[in-house]
C-alpha cells in the first residue's frame, strides 16, 4: 500500500465492531478529520436503515472522518463524492455505475455500498463518519439488489491497495465540494449514473413510487417523472421495475 496523502491518518485493525462505531468514538474524542478506519473484519457491520452488512476476511471495509462544518442537506451531497471516488478506485474491465442514493454497481450488481452518519453542532455538522463497504473477494447472496465482487468479475486485488486508492480519489472530489459546491459533484454522478433515463421503482417506508429516473436535483434529490408530472424524491430506495 502506498503511502496516503498528508491529508489522512490510517488506523488498521483486524476485527473490530463496526469501523464507522469506532471512527464516531474518535470524533467524540477530538480526532481531526482525514481519519480513516480500516478492519480487515467487522463483528458488527452495517448498512443503511440498520441493515446488517456481512463482512467476511477480503474485503474493504473502511470509515473516514470528515469535519465539514456546513448543514446536514449540503453534507448529505458528500455521499456523491464518496461515490465517484470509488468508481475511479476500483481497478478492471468495465465501467462502475453510480445508483442513488449511495451504492455503486458492476454489470448491474451491487460491488459497494456507502453509509453517511453525523454529528451536529448546531445548525451544521460538526462530524461526519462515511463508511464504506466494497466486495472485492466475496459477496453475499440474495440481497434485494443482487451483489457482486471484483473476484466475480475476474479482478483480483487487495484491501490495502483498494484502499489507498480510494483515499486518494476522495480528496479531490471532496476539495471541489468545498470550493465550488455540489454542481461538479452532480454533473459526474450523472455522467455515471445507473439507470438514468428509464423505468424505476422508488420505496419509501412502505410507500413505493414509479416512474421514470430524470435527473438529480440542486440538492441531490432524485427527480422522478411520473403520471402526476415530476417528484423530487430526498431518501429511498431503488429498485428495477418488474
Amino acid at each position: 500500500m502506498m503511502p496516503l496523502p498528508p491529508f489522512f491518518a490510517l488506523q488498521h485493525f483486524g476485527e473490530i465492531d463496526s469501523t464507522s462505531d469506532e471512527a464516531r468514538r474518535r470524533a467524540a474524542a477530538g480526532a481531526a478529520e482525514g481519519l480513516v478506519i480500516w478492519a480487515d473484519r467487522q463483528s458488527a457491520g452495517r448498512g443503511r436503515q440498520g441493515r446488517a452488512w456481512q463482512s467476511p476476511r477480503g474485503n474493504l471495509y473502511c470509515s473516514l472522518l470528515l469535519r465539514p462544518g456546513k448543514p446536514p442537506g449540503e453534507v448529505a451531497q458528500l455521499s456523491f463524492a464518496a461515490a465517484l471516488a470509488v468508481c475511479d478506485a476500483l481497478p478492471g474491465p468495465g465501467a462502475p455505475r453510480c445508483k442513488w442514493p449511495n451504492d455503486v454497481l458492476i454489470d448491474g450488481r451491487k460491488v459497494a455500498g456507502i453509509l453517511l452518519e453525523s454529528e451536529a453542532a448546531g445548525d451544521n455538522v460538526a462530524a461526519l463518519i462515511i463508511g464504506f463497504g466494497i466486495n472485492l473477494k466475496s459477496h453475499p447472496e440474495g440481497t434485494a439488489t443482487p451483489a457482486t465482487s471484483l473476484a466475480a468479475v475476474g479482478v483480483r486485488t487487495t484491501p490495502g491497495t483498494v484502499l489507498g486508492d480510494l483515499c486518494r480519489r476522495f480528496l479531490p472530489w471532496y476539495e471541489t465540494w468545498r470550493e465550488r459546491g455540489f454542481a461538479p459533484l452532480r454533473e459526474a454522478w450523472l455522467g455515471r449514473a445507473h439507470g438514468l433515463g428509464g423505468e424505476i421503482r422508488v420505496r419509501q417506508g412502505a410507500l413505493e413510487t414509479r416512474g421514470r429516473f430524470v435527473d438529480l436535483d440542486a440538492s441531490g434529490a432524485l427527480v422522478l417523472e411520473t403520471g402526476e408530472g415530476r417528484r423530487h424524491i430526498p431518501a429511498g430506495d431503488v429498485f428495477a421495475t418488474g
